[in-house]
């Protein structure tokens, strides 16, 4: 019984593992797609410069971003939600710092409305296309 829960948590570990794999694919997919639709404001280097854009996005979005949208609380209640794709512009910019000259974002206009399609884009992708994947087409 106890090998088989040992056997149960590895496969569960793989998985998840897998899933997010397959997300982080999923979401370098949309960056580049974005740098694509958006010449003048995303640039990346190539496919390898994007996957890594997008692991920093990740680690960011883990770690910092709860951080700032636990301290910006009342300015995006305030401002009914328009607050909230600042910081994820934020987000953008520090990759942007961290990656210098391979990942560029420019403008803080267009940052803004780039963020949000990346916001609706990986949404997209998230429910219908990843879902569709992982859970073999099925839907719940």
């Amino acid at each position: 019984m106890q090998e088989e829960n040992k056997k149960w948590n590895k496969r569960e570990s793989i998985s998840s593992w897998l899933d997010t794999l397959i997300h982080l694919i999923g979401y370098t997919l949309v960056l580049i797609t974005v740098s694509m639709i958006f010449k003048k404001t995303v640039y990346i280097e190539n496919i390898y410069w994007g996957f890594l854009a997008i692991l920093i996005i990740f680690v960011l979005n883990k770690t910092i971003k709860p951080v700032l949208t636990w301290l910006t609380i009342p300015l995006t209640a305030m401002t009914l939600g328009l607050f909230y794709p600042l910081i994820n512009a934020f987000i953008l910019k520090l990759s942007d710092w961290i990656l210098q000259s391979n990942f560029n974002v420019h403008g803080m206009w267009m940052l803004i409305i780039v963020s949000v399609v990346i916001s609706i884009m990986n949404a997209i992708m998230d429910n219908w296309i990843i879902d569709g994947i992982l859970k073999g087409g099925k839907r719940k």
